[in-house]
């Protein structure tokens, strides 16, 4: 007689090769404790592993807020074009807003801003001319840049990079302001509205402003 010993099961042969003992392993064990309805009398030495739960499923975009249409002028809370005023083209299907200054009114180019940084106030332009259907999350995608290898690249690349905008960009962004600029030069003052900053006061009341 000998004994031989495997991960599922445990069998003692004889000279004949005939098996006298098993026990059922632990999938089997789970099987018929679920059929029975009784607890499994096999217990695993070690965890089974159990498959975690996955995040990879796409999320629904978040509700955009009834103030945020097309058009509609919007004060930015944070960010580092945080106080300035901006015209609101449309909303992205991720959920964020896609805004413009006018880059020659008050420095904000083309961007996304989220909705929970946004007070949208009851100011509104016609828009209805700029064309921004080519503008999606994608277009904001970043380009990975090469790397140099080794210790010296590593090393060599601790200053800070200027950013640098492509031409498609820049054409982008005169292309939406000039549409964008004949709506609000056939405003009065919005020009100057668009290029002040937002502020409050000592005294201001925020929670009793109409914005």
């Amino acid at each position: 007689h000998f004994l031989q010993t495997t991960k599922s099961n445990t069998t003692i042969k004889m000279a004949n090769g005939l098996r006298v003992l098993g026990t059922a392993g632990p999938k089997k064990a789970a099987k018929a404790a679920a059929s029975t309805g009784k607890s499994a009398r096999y217990y695993p030495a070690d965890d089974v592993p159990r498959p975690k739960h996955s995040r990879s499923k796409k999320q629904n975009a978040p509700k955009i807020r009834a103030s945020f249409t097309p058009g509609t002028v919007c004060i930015l809370l944070s960010g580092r074009f945080r106080g300035k005023r901006v015209v609101c083209l449309k909303a992205l299907e991720s959920g964020l807003l896609l805004v413009t200054g006018p880059y020659k009114i008050n420095g904000v180019p083309l961007r996304r801003v989220n909705q929970a940084y946004c007070i949208g106030t009851s100011t509104k332009i016609d828009v209805s001319g700029v064309d921004v259907s080519s503008i999606n999350d994608a277009y904001f995608a970043r380009v990975a840049e090469k790397s140099a290898d080794g210790e010296e690249g590593f090393f060599a690349n601790d200053a800070a990079k200027p950013a640098v905008v492509s031409d498609q960009r820049k054409a982008d962004q005169k292309k939406v302001d000039a549409a964008v600029l004949k709506a609000v030069e056939a405003t009065p003052l919005l020009k100057n509205y668009l290029g002040s900053n937002f502020t409050l006061g000592k005294h201001d009341r925020p929670h009793n402003m109409v914005f």
